[in-house]
């Protein structure tokens, strides 16, 4: 049984007013892919992971983790006591 790969694709398409279709188009995939990756219910290859990375400009781990990420909130609350 594989682990689940959580990702912040959902925040990052917000934080950009990206929707579903034109992530999609920009990274070559059909976007019923993007909502599967959002809910979990597909792991992206490592070609598709390395094309949403350039898309936002990110590193990989930034937007994909094995671990549930902590809420980008908390981070920043943390960073600025």
């Amino acid at each position: 049984m594989s682990s689940p790969i959580y990702n912040r694709l959902p925040v990052l398409r917000a934080e950009r007013g990206l929707s579903r279709k034109a992530l999609a188009d920009a990274v070559g995939v059909n976007f019923q892919t993007i909502g599967y990756l959002e809910r979990g219910d597909y792991s992206p290859s490592l070609e598709l992971a390395l094309k949403l990375a350039e898309y936002f400009e990110l590193p990989v781990e930034m937007i994909f983790s094995l671990q549930k990420f902590e809420p980008l909130s908390r981070m920043a609350s943390k960073a600025n006591p």
